[in-house]
């Protein structure tokens, strides 16, 4: 079963960045790699492509991402949800960007997004890989862990926003 997972990962992952064999490396990720472009404020919808465990991930979302720079840090924030964060850095080559955020919520959760982003001028194609993990309350040991995959479209509304180096 958990071959089976990470062979539609990866067919995701391929079809939907329709990328000409291009190997992911190991090393240090360099923030100064990551092109100007991909900076400034998205209009990102998203759809649901696979889900796992019996919580609810809605079909389709529609949301304003604001991804800024501050020295070595990258910020994304919604100002629809208030919710804002800094995220790290996995990959970058080219037009090609990984990243991951983790977050609290409900008390008890863990809230983890990895994106993966295709560049293409002022939109660009992804793959929004999901996890929530429940823990317990009384001894923080993990209850349940629900995923899902959304296939992702970002249109630029507006420029960039980098701030100090």
């Amino acid at each position: 079963m958990k071959i089976i997972k990470i062979i539609i990962v990866l067919l995701l992952f391929i079809c939907g960045f329709s990328v000409s064999a291009q190997t992911l490396k190991a090393g240090v990720v360099k923030i100064d790699n990551v092109p100007n472009s991909f900076y400034g404020t998205w209009r990102v919808s998203a759809k649901i492509d696979k889900q796992s465990g019996n919580i609810y991930f809605k079909p389709v979302t529609v949301d304003i991402w604001n991804l800024s720079r501050s020295g070595d840090v990258i910020n994304l924030n919604n100002p629809f949800t208030g919710a804002s964060a800094s995220v790290k850095l996995d990959y970058v080559e080219g037009n090609i960007i990984r990243f991951t955020k983790t977050g609290e919520y409900d008390g008890n959760k863990k809230l983890t997004d990895t994106v993966d982003l295709k560049l293409d001028g002022n939109t660009f194609t992804g793959v929004n890989y999901i996890t929530l993990e429940t823990f317990s309350i009384h001894d923080n040991s993990l209850i349940k862990k629900d995923s899902a995959i959304y296939l992702l479209k970002g249109e630029k509304i507006s420029g960039t926003s980098i701030t100090g180096k």
